[in-house]
């Protein structure tokens, strides 16, 4: 489900905008350049998805990051990472030999 999530553009630019710390619902409609709407899906999205969390501020929703589902995602992709790294050490090594 995580992958489904992320998929999604706007999703990804919430995410990285919330690495930077809690940003409350107006911030990020004013930094995506887009609709309260539009923003306020996406959020539940995250928000079902375990990515984000939500905090009540007076008449303020407060969103955060929650690294726990990205770790799990980092640790599934590691294998896949160690491949690349594999092909390009290998291509490394012949860039050298033909040099």
């Amino acid at each position: 489900m995580t992958f489904d999530v992320l998929a999604e553009p706007h999703r990804r630019d919430i995410l990285d905008i919330l690495r930077t710390g809690e940003r409350p619902v107006g911030d990020l409609v004013e930094l995506l350049e887009t609709s309260q709407p539009l923003v306020s899906k996406h959020l539940r999205v995250l928000r079902e998805a375990g990515l984000v969390d939500v905090r009540i501020d007076a008449q303020r929703r407060i969103y955060r990051l929650r690294p726990e589902p990205l770790q799990e995602l980092d640790a599934w992709l590691a294998p896949y990472r160690a491949l690349w790294t594999t092909a390009l050490d290998r291509l490394d090594t012949l860039l050298e030999e033909d040099q």
